[in-house]
């Protein structure tokens, strides 16, 4: 065993955590991380703002899995192995203590990525494994005896185990380089973005939000509820996150041109709405349309809610037509909006799709096809929501591939 030689490529969390587990596990193996960048962990750097969001403080697995579109059944074993817990004992150990704030989300108490890099990197030197940048990997095949990896600069790599933590690639020929596995790739399209509506008459409310909407794919049953974020391009926010993950295949299907609907006040329904309307008319008959709400909305938002509907600035809720309180009522739980592109989300960019997940050893993350070749991360066909899901998949998965590399 003295002499096995392990190489990770991608310096990302899954091939960072796979290569530390790997060599934590199997300390005689020589581990090796190739990444194809100038530095690593570019993405835990940029995540969460700049201040790493690590996992998500939901530790019953069931519903743990409930947050990730694709996965969720594949998922729920592996975290039987490493879930959200043990990341934050992990981390603990290392001597990097999480906080979780509000919306369940969890960062070092820092609010600095660099704490989770130095962390890594320096578990990664501790553990004598080498990490090699600028060192990207154009194909990888079995001679036979051992796998053959060919680097940019034309070097080629002879080493015994593999393990592919690439991240996901946003075109199927990307994935040309890696030997063809037993079920075909799932093509990739992304996940979590945010929608461009450029005629929407509430671009000018660009940064006012309202604590809960229901956003809706029209003509489908897609749709997700949660805080909702007007921009100067669109719509973006937790509730247009979610939708954008579950709905990713049927959204890239219509090139991301379709009618959005948005109910502001979701905890009402249509027939709720109109009564509580027609209660505040009776109650404050002489004061304008525009200037009193009576559901908490930002009065921004309000007033141009009032303005779309056709009811004038002047107009008292005394002389409201019972025509345009309708109108109101449909502007109220009934918004339609016209989106005709996306765009990335901060740079929190997910892909869906990859490697398919039958093409899998579900315990070991071995690929089917070709011992000796193990996949974790993002290039899996996993996608989770915004919160700390992508990278617990990445941690589950680097800590499951690392500990059966070797064996």
């Amino acid at each position: 065993m003295s002499s096995l030689n392990i190489t990770v490529i991608g310096g990302g969390a899954a091939g960072f955590f796979g290569a530390i587990t790997a060599a934590e596990t199997f300390p005689e193996a020589t581990v090796t991380i190739l990444e194809k960048n100038r530095t690593v962990l570019n993405k835990v750097r940029i995540s969460g703002g700049g201040r790493c969001n690590v996992t998500h403080a939901c530790f019953d697995n069931r519903n743990l899995v409930k947050h990730y579109p694709r996965g969720e059944r594949w998922l729920r074993p592996l975290l039987n192995q490493f879930d959200a817990a043990a990341t934050v004992r992990w981390f603990e150990t290392k001597g990097v203590p999480l906080k979780t704030e509000a919306d369940g989300r969890m960062f070092p108490t820092t609010n600095s990525s660099e704490t989770i890099i130095d962390c890594l990197l320096h578990t990664a030197r501790r553990l004598g494994i080498q990490v090699r940048t600028s060192c990207g990997v154009t194909s990888l095949h079995h001679n036979g005896s051992q796998w053959e990896l060919r680097l940019t600069g034309d070097e080629t790599l002879l080493t015994d185990r593999v393990l592919v933590a690439t991240g996901g690639y946003p075109q199927l020929p990307s994935y040309g380089w890696l030997p063809e596995q037993s079920e075909p790739l799932q093509s990739p399209v992304p996940s979590l973005f945010t929608l461009n509506v450029p005629d929407s008459p509430l671009l000018s409310l660009a940064g006012v939000s309202v604590p809960q909407a229901r956003v809706q794919v029209a003509g489908t049953k897609q749709q997700q509820q949660g805080p909702l974020l007007i921009t100067h391009w669109g719509f973006s926010g937790p509730a247009v996150l979610k939708l954008s993950a579950w709905a990713a295949r049927d959204l890239a299907a219509v090139d991301y041109r379709f009618t959005l609907r948005v109910h502001w006040i979701p905890t009402l329904n249509e027939t709720q709405v109109r009564d509580e309307l027609q209660a505040f008319r009776q109650q404050n008959g002489k004061k304008q349309v525009s200037s009193q709400n009576p559901f908490g909305l930002p009065n921004r938002l309000w007033q141009a809610l009032v303005a779309e509907t056709g009811i004038a600035e002047t107009q008292r809720w005394a002389d409201l037509p019972a025509k345009l309180q309708n109108r109101l009522t449909e502007q109220l739980t009934n918004s339609t909006f016209n989106v005709v592109g996306k765009s990335t989300f901060k740079d929190e960019f997910v892909t869906c799709g990859g490697i398919a997940l039958g093409s899998l050893n579900p315990d070991t993350l071995e690929s089917r096809q070709h011992k000796g070749l193990f996949f974790a991360g993002e290039v899996l066909d996993v996608d989770g929501i915004t919160g700390g899901f992508n990278f617990q998949n990445a941690w589950t998965t680097g800590y499951v591939a690392g500990k059966s590399i070797g064996r």
